[in-house]
């Protein structure tokens, strides 16, 4: 385990705290019951911030095989996330003129919920994913997909055997790479002289903004502003041409990006982010300042709520076994005494534990059995899906919790 000395991209030696966490389990390593007698491994999660590009950063104490070689988390399980992805590949298809002669490739592909959308359409597909049980779910789903972490190195071995892709997709996993350089570098080599990348990552200026602490965990080892990313992929000489806000996770960026001299006009949204950044402040060290107390007023509050509860003999379960749920109730130190129980519709993570707090994950069924008091909703961007699944809980008089930005009961 080492600690970083520099920024992971430009190799600056100048770097802040933005907010240090403590020691915590990895978020995605959820405890089997034969492991009950074993003790989490614990690891510093302390992020920080790059006075010269910026970039915000966990520091590396955590190999990637560790943490993405047997994975826990299904893209899949999320309807509205499979969704999300079909409305992408129908929108990109149209733009982009894609036709059964085309390659899309996706690094990150998770079970195929993105890939499996081409398929149905003829277009050739292939998803690169580092965790072969993942792998595994989407090969199922009829969706060609090679096992590694990807890279220049990798991006090349790729090329040769496949082509050249004309589009290239990475959600959520700019973030997920440690060597960001490498990372990015793959892109240059794979993609088509007039082929399109696009990466979507949560937008570190609503992180800021709505005090998103909770999508901090050793995985995400970078946060990412469109200020960084343009930075990184100039580097590259990849060019950023477009770029689209979504809602998803809490509010995230969509980055179009080509080669540079590819003939892709820049369209208005990429000013728009541009300005929007430049007035919250990502380019100053004085927006980074004071984010520690914001989270520790959402972790009191929480904590308040839950003595309460518990004080006053009702029981309280939580809802979603997320990696980010996992941050929150270990930074909070929120064990089994007061919340009984998570629920979860992934199949592969009930009878499991939660890493760190040790809280038991059951199915969605024992809701209505076990009639909690109250529901905390841990995905809390997924308060919508989640809250409509589980609508029958007000039958006996449940309420819902979140914890995000402020608490709230509904």
């Amino acid at each position: 385990m080492t600690i970083i000395a520099k920024c992971r991209f430009c190799a600056s030696s100048d770097l802040s705290t933005f907010i240090d966490l403590g020691e915590t389990a990895l978020a995605n390593s959820y405890v089997k019951p034969e492991s009950l007698q074993l003790q989490d491994k614990a690891y510093s999660l302390h992020a920080r911030v790059c006075h010269e590009c910026f970039l915000v950063q966990v520091d590396d104490v955590v190999l990637p095989s560790e943490i993405f070689s047997d994975y826990a988390y299904f893209s899949s399980v999320s309807s509205s996330w499979v969704e999300h992805a079909k409305r992408y590949a129908n929108k990109m298809k149209q733009r982009l003129d894609l036709t059964n002669q085309s390659l899309v490739i996706e690094v990150a592909s998770n079970d195929g919920y993105l890939l499996q959308h081409f398929v149905e359409m003829d277009i050739p597909v292939l998803g690169i994913e580092p965790a072969a049980n993942v792998a595994k779910e989407a090969l199922a789903k009829g969706v060609p997909t090679e096992v590694m972490f990807f890279g220049k190195q990798v991006a090349i071995e790729l090329l040769n055997k496949h082509g050249r892709a004309d589009l290239m997709t990475a959600n959520n996993v700019l973030a997920h790479a440690p060597d960001i350089n490498d990372f990015v570098s793959g892109f240059k080599e794979l993609l088509a002289l007039q082929g399109v990348a696009t990466f979507e990552f949560p937008h570190l200026l609503k992180l800021m903004k709505h005090v998103q602490f909770d999508t901090i965990y050793h995985e995400h080892f970078s946060y990412l502003s469109l200020c960084a990313v343009e930075k990184c992929f100039t580097q590259h000489k990849l060019r950023i041409f477009d770029v689209e806000e979504l809602s998803s996770h809490g509010g995230s960026l969509r980055v179009w990006a080509c080669h540079e001299s590819a003939n892709y006009e820049s369209c208005p949204g990429l000013d728009k982010i541009r300005q929007d950044e430049e007035c919250g402040g990502i380019k100053s060290l004085k927006s980074y300042s004071g984010f520690a107390k914001k989270v520790a007023k959402i972790r009191d509050d929480l904590l308040s709520f839950l003595k309460s509860a518990t004080k006053d003999g009702k029981k309280v379960a939580a809802y979603g076994a997320a990696a980010k749920g996992n941050t929150l109730l270990n930074f909070a130190g929120i064990t089994s005494d007061m919340i009984l129980y998570v629920v979860d519709a992934n199949p592969h993570k009930q009878n499991m534990l939660m890493p760190g707090s040790r809280i038991p994950i059951v199915a969605p069924s024992e809701l209505g059995k076990r009639k909690p008091d109250y529901i905390l909703i841990l995905p809390w961007n997924l308060q919508r899906e989640i809250t409509a699944s589980i609508a029958y809980s007000r039958d006996w008089g449940a309420k819902f919790v979140v914890a995000f930005p402020d608490l709230e009961i509904f």
